[in-house]
């Protein structure tokens, strides 16, 4: 077959260059039809300027899969696993359009980077071109990299449970964010969960917002026995996770608007919270339905308004009992941490009262 000539995207006052335009990169289903590459170029131009209100002058991950996505395709664990059909890209590859810019930041074991940070739409629909279907926005803006503006409430669904279950504890969240005097903007992950956004005050570290989301989390746990905020899989049961750890520095969530790794190109879109409360599957909104959704308007339009403290949840961490939690094995040992062993697999003599493991 001879390769299709490449075609050009129209954003804004610029043009972008897309390569293998009639590559499939979604299969169709029972839902959607076949989807090209030009075509997620195409949706991403079209949602950019919405997409910039969200991740703009943030740095942000590429999730690449310069092949297309098929169901049985797999991500990347790690810079050396060489079998994984997408990766993250973390820094910004060579030959990138002068348009294109970066943000330095430090991961947390020390090394810099220098990151995407999209500033037009143009930026995005290149980054689309080299293969990205989802962008995973820091929590920051460029002129301040080490104070979060975003605390991300992940409501992650787990075995035995479903959608509907994170639509009724979105649903908690949301009274209980506003009993304490903030405003919480949801939207579908893209699968089965729900986030839930709250712009904040840039005056407190990644570690400050973690602890605000374990205590959210913990009163949540509270309010609703479906919930947990236990690190370990084997401790959660059949609830919802608050994965509270999604707010440390280098973790990041899919942003929205961001197409997904999923059979029929589903969207993390953003909603009301009485559009959650109505929808049925999360599946309805994909590549195909998202700018019908946007025609009434963007549901987070108004989201920069307020920045909010996160005093009252600290005050949660402070005052509910638990202690410090878990953190991912990539980063040092914490002050308090409980033990790096699977619970199940621990024997208590070989730990100290702080964690430590004796030899």
């Amino acid at each position: 077959m001879a390769k299709s000539a490449a075609a050009m995207v129209t954003v804004g006052d610029r043009e972008v260059r897309v390569s293998s335009p009639d590559r499939v990169v979604y299969e169709a289903t029972e839902r959607t039809p076949q989807i090209t590459k030009l075509e997620v170029c195409e949706y991403v131009a079209a949602v950019g300027d919405v997409m910039m209100r969200s991740i703009g002058e943030r740095p942000t991950a590429m999730e690449r899969w310069p092949d297309g996505w098929r169901d049985g395709m797999r991500l990347a664990t790690g810079p050396q696993d060489r079998e994984g059909d997408g990766f993250y890209q973390k820094r910004l590859p060579r030959g990138a359009p002068d348009f294109v810019e970066t943000v330095r930041i430090q991961f947390p074991g020390g090394r810099f980077a220098d990151e995407l940070c999209p500033t037009e739409p143009a930026s995005l629909v290149w980054a689309a071109q080299m293969g990205t279907l989802t962008f995973h926005p820091w929590p920051v803006r460029r002129a301040d990299v080490d104070h979060p503006d975003e605390l991300r409430i992940d409501l992650d669904p787990q075995p035995g449970t479903t959608f509907r279950d994170a639509q009724r504890v979105a649903a908690v969240t949301r009274q209980l964010l506003e009993e304490l005097g903030l405003r919480g903007y949801p939207k579908t992950s893209g699968n089965r969960g729900v986030h839930v956004y709250v712009r904040i005050e840039p005056r407190w570290t990644f570690d400050e917002v973690r602890h605000a989301a374990i205590g959210l989390g913990r009163e949540l746990e509270r309010r609703d026995e479906g919930v947990t905020t236990a690190w370990w899989k084997e401790e959660r049961g059949e609830r919802i996770f608050v994965d509270y750890n999604q707010n440390l520095r280098d973790r990041t969530i899919a942003s929205a608007w961001s197409l997904r790794a999923r059979p029929g190109a589903p969207v993390s879109t953003p909603v009301t919270w009485e559009q959650l409360a109505a929808v049925d599957d999360p599946r309805a909104f994909n590549l195909t339905t998202v700018a019908d959704h946007l025609a009434d308007g963007d549901p987070w339009a108004d989201m920069e308004q307020t920045h909010h403290s996160i005093e009252p949840l600290l005050e949660l961490w402070e005052t509910l009992p638990g202690g410090e939690l878990s953190w991912p094995p990539d980063y040092p040992k914490q002050p308090g941490e409980p033990p790096r062993v699977q619970p199940s697999k621990k024997v208590a003599a070989h730990w100290d009262e702080d964690g430590n493991r004796v030899d």
